[in-house]
């Protein structure tokens, strides 16, 4: 684990963290970006990840999310200048895509499976507060042959550079590897008969016309 500090003035630990392991690591939008004053990077995930929900927003694109059974993740803690509700608010617009609005965040009722929810680790690696999102599974059977599927399709349906494929491209350059990866990868490949993940990229963007 390895910190990077940008405010030597004030305690590190009176930041707000937000716990990074999804396309956070890579895009943390323009609000929370503005707010950040340090980074913690290396961080174990406290819980297991997989690439369990389909996203509308890329294309029905597996993305990642807590799951109850499966592989911790190496992740980042984002620091923050800014209250918890402040914090809560940004991650929370930022998940739904609207950041910059004045939408604030509310906690779902627990009926409601489908809706965005922020929830906080307490004294974790030394921060008070760590925040972080928390979807349920919308795929009802997560298997490395599915997942394919769904990346596959994505290419066409999403916007460049929001496909399944390029989210899982850049979750291996960060060091992400859940319990499926491997597999997932292996499957595109094959389904594909493609050498690599980026070839595999160029070749359905070619037949989408991209």
């Amino acid at each position: 684990m390895s910190v990077q500090a940008a405010k030597h003035d004030t305690n590190m630990a009176d930041f707000i963290g937000i716990l990074a392991y999804g396309s956070l690591l890579s895009d943390a939008g323009e609000e929370i970006t503005r707010c950040k004053k340090g980074l913690i990077e290396n961080v174990k995930t406290p819980f297991p990840v997989e690439f369990a929900r389909s996203s509308e927003s890329r294309g029905d694109a597996p993305t990642l999310i807590p799951v109850d059974v499966g592989a911790t993740v190496r992740g980042n803690i984002i620091l923050v200048d800014a209250s918890i509700e402040e914090a809560t608010n940004m991650l929370y617009r930022r998940e739904i895509h609207q950041v910059g609005s004045l939408k604030n965040y509310k906690e779902p009722k627990p009926e409601y499976k489908n809706n965005v929810r922020v929830k906080a680790l307490r004294d974790f690696h030394g921060i008070k507060t760590v925040l972080y999102t928390d979807l349920s599974s919308n795929i009802p059977t997560v298997t490395a042959e599915t997942l394919a599927q769904l990346a596959i399709v994505s290419v066409a349906r999403a916007e460049t550079g929001k496909d399944g494929i390029t989210y899982l491209i850049n979750a291996k350059g960060f060091g992400i590897r859940t319990a499926l990866s491997d597999a997932y990868e292996a499957e595109i490949l094959r389904m594909t008969g493609a050498a690599s993940l980026d070839d595999a990229l160029s070749q359905l963007r070619e037949k989408a016309g991209k």
